[in-house]
């Protein structure tokens, strides 16, 4: 079983432009055209049986259009796509409670696109209420390439928001997942102030550009159960993520959890 829990899709009519877009203010490369047809055929090529999909709202008014495409995708078998929530969006508490409602497992965030520091007061307002409310919150984490000059997203800016959302409680089931193994390009301060917390880790597009023995080391040192196994499609090839994935040097069991059952604990399947 492998469950990539950290993809991307977008609307049929918004989705090659919208792709177009981030290639070219990122200067990457995609490994599909941004639609739910291209994730589910990848999907099949590297036999990857179910993805999560992390939509992302840029501002406050695309609450309610993310979180119905959203909704959308969660009818289809194999997907599971989390809310979309902006730190500036009004009633944070009722939006929260509304995804919620609707079924979502957690909501997802981008420090970078929505221009706002993760240890911001209302970053921390909006994740504090969301692990309250029992989601598990996913936030992009480290250097992205479209906003290489100023990260929003830190290992030492994530180490202090969740001391202040834990305190002295750290021995508790974690809810915060830091994507990119906790900042990409950003690993050695990884290793210094997240690793030992209680949040997850996603592998998201890192296989491929972190030095395999670091990721190796955080892996055994973090643990195991707190790491998920995930990809960053389209921007980066499934069949060869898995293939990254399953040459790491770590036991069967390390590459169980990570696969899948880190992930059907969260998603209560």
């Amino acid at each position: 079983m492998i469950i990539d829990f950290h993809t991307h899709v977008f609307p049929d009519k918004i989705a090659e432009r919208t792709i177009l877009s981030l290639m070219e203010t990122g200067d990457i490369k995609s490994y599909g055209n941004g639609t739910l047809k291209s994730l589910t055929d990848a999907m099949k090529t590297s036999k990857t049986d179910k993805a999560v999909v992390l939509p992302i709202c840029t501002k406050p008014s695309q609450f309610d259009s993310v979180n119905r495409f959203a909704l959308e995708l969660n009818k289809m078998k194999n997907i599971f796509s989390f809310g979309g929530i902006h730190p500036e969006c009004e009633n944070i508490r009722e939006k929260l409670r509304f995804i919620k409602s609707s079924g979502f497992r957690g909501i997802k965030l981008h420090p970078d696109y929505q221009e706002m520091y993760i240890d911001d007061e209302k970053f921390y307002e909006l994740i504090k209420t969301a692990v309250e409310l029992d989601l598990y919150v996913t936030i992009h984490a480290g250097v992205d390439v479209s906003y290489s000059d100023d990260v929003h997203c830190t290992p030492k800016r994530s180490r202090k928001l969740i001391d202040r959302i834990y305190g002295d409680n750290k021995n508790i089931e974690p809810r915060i997942i830091f994507a990119h193994l906790g900042g990409i390009d950003m690993y050695d301060d990884v290793e210094k102030y997240l690793v030992g917390q209680p949040v997850y880790f996603d592998l998201a597009v890192i296989l491929s550009m972190a030095e395999k023995e670091q990721v190796e080391r955080i892996i055994k040192t973090h643990g195991a159960d707190k790491i998920l196994y995930a990809s960053d499609f389209p921007w980066s090839d499934l069949k060869s993520n898995v293939s990254l994935m399953n040459s790491l040097d770590i036991s069967s069991e390390e590459k169980e959890l990570i696969l899948h059952k880190n992930a059907e604990k969260i998603l209560n399947i």
